[in-house]
């Protein structure tokens, strides 16, 4: 470790060495501890409600009030009420069954907690990816260290000084730093670590926890398909993917990343897809709903991905109503005919850019689906029938939408994870208290212990028990 990397990471030893002290030293929470601390945690949301849709607005340049509301605050608090609601179920110890041969005993298994969790968040959803991760931890009995992103700094700062009022920084404590205090951070010997970002971000992140044999976390992301059933290229299908494209203008982990329609009606969803678009946006780019692109530099990412498109031979079809432009506000663009060598294929797009491609028989569209990287999401329009079936057992990603876009990630009793170069491990519902709990099994032996009888020096009786058990 070089003298930099030691003046990085030496603070946070501090504070990690302080968190598993006190957890020791405090043991793990009762219910009503926990249930407190939530609570707690719920109401300074709210309470912060205003600065929180605020500070995203600035740091996005712009975004909605309302969209912060829905996207962010609106799940963590729903998130917490259903985590508060079961956490006494979560708790319980649960029985386990004893074999015959170990009869008057008993066995169960008992959560308990990790110890400190380390939580890095993204740019794309900075209060929400860092709260309901947090509020997981507390749920679970842990303490936690979150490493917000230095690309929304209002909001981090923000998160900071609530989460600073609320928690002493022996139980919950925020870092802030750039992609240097980052790597230091994902290097310390948590007992978890939960990481938010890219695919590429994800593996140092593997890498660097491996070196502390730390059990990691990784939501990542990746390329989700929609698939439209023949037939199913409506006006409402439309609307449900244009709501889940353009919601953040794109930049959410679970977004369509393309589209698979039949190639009989590209057209139809083409001129659908407008309408749902101007009907969200009427005012285009200029709309007040509409969000900007987080950056100078990821909107020209974006800008280059068109541009590469364009100059491999797709057509490239901007929606809705046309409008002066705002400050790194990308207008909604779809891309037909688009190939495997543009690199709006290759990647994440994170953007309000949706490809669209075409397939013959739904054969092809699933066979195109599985030629690629395990997604995140994937959403299937269509009918309850044998076409759905073959779908959902023919694919496989982290989350499946039917009829719909974004709504599994706010179903607090499903779990939310990626699999594969989409991620590991999930959390929400009763799998993130898992997750950061350890199962530990206890095995107690009653007043008669049946397997005494099975002891050395073995005898006729013995054989006989083998030969009635392994016959």
């Amino acid at each position: 470790m070089t003298h930099s990397d030691a003046a990085i990471s030496s603070p946070f030893d501090d504070i990690l060495a302080a968190q598993r002290a006190a957890f020791l030293q405090e043991g793990p929470p009762a219910l009503a501890a926990r249930k407190a601390d939530l609570k707690g945690l719920r109401a300074a949301i709210l309470a912060h409600r205003d600065q929180i849709e605020r500070a995203v607005n600035a740091d996005f340049g712009h975004r909605s009030r309302h969209e912060t509301a829905m996207m962010e605050i609106m799940t963590v608090v729903q998130g917490i009420d259903y985590l508060s609601r079961n956490l006494r179920r979560f708790m319980r110890p649960e029985r386990r069954h004893v074999a015959l041969t170990f009869r008057f005993a008993s066995a169960r298994v008992e959560y308990q907690p990790l110890g400190v969790i380390g939580i890095v968040s993204p740019w794309n959803y900075p209060v929400g990816l860092a709260l309901m991760p947090l509020a997981t931890a507390i749920a679970a009995g842990n303490r936690a260290m979150i490493k917000p992103s230095e690309l929304t700094p209002q909001t981090s700062a923000l998160i900071a000084t609530m989460l600073g009022k609320l928690f002493p920084p022996d139980q919950v404590a925020v870092v802030a730093g750039d992609a240097e205090v980052g790597a230091a951070f994902t290097a310390l010997p948590f007992d978890h670590l939960l990481f938010t970002g890219s695919t590429r971000v994800g593996k140092a992140v593997m890498r660097a926890a491996a070196e502390n044999l730390v059990p990691v976390t990784l939501e990542l992301g990746g390329k989700s398909p929609v698939i439209i059933a023949p037939g199913h290229a409506d006006d409402a299908t439309a609307s449900g993917i244009a709501f889940g494209k353009y919601a953040n203008a794109g930049q959410t982990c679970v977004a369509p990343d393309y589209v698979l329609v039949h190639a009989d009606e590209v057209e139809p969803f083409r001129a659908a897809f407008d309408r749902a678009v101007s009907t969200l946006y009427p005012q285009g780019i200029a709309s007040p709903d509409y969000t900007s692109i987080i950056n100078k530099r990821h909107f020209a990412r974006l800008n280059g991905l068109i541009e590469d498109a364009a100059a491999k031979g797709a057509r490239i079809v901007p929606l809705g109503r046309q409008a002066e432009p705002r400050a790194h506000a990308l207008a909604p663009t779809l891309i037909l005919d688009p190939t495997d060598e543009m690199e709006v294929m290759q990647e994440e797009i994170f953007g309000p850019v949706l490809p669209v491609v075409t397939y013959r028989d739904l054969d092809e569209a699933i066979a195109y689906v599985n030629a690629r990287p395990r997604p995140l999401a994937l959403y299937y329009f269509g009918a309850d029938d044998s076409d759905r079936r073959k779908v959902l057992a023919r694919t496989t990603s982290g989350n499946v939408g039917i009829n719909n876009t974004l709504m599994h990630y706010g179903q607090e009793d499903l779990p939310f994870g990626g699999v594969g170069p989409s991620g590991m491990g999930a959390y929400h519902g009763i799998e993130g208290f898992r997750t950061m709990s350890h199962a530990k099994g206890i095995y107690a032996q009653g007043r008669w212990n049946a397997a005494s009888l099975l002891r050395a020096p073995f005898g006729r009786f013995a054989d006989r028990v083998f030969g009635f058990i392994l016959r």
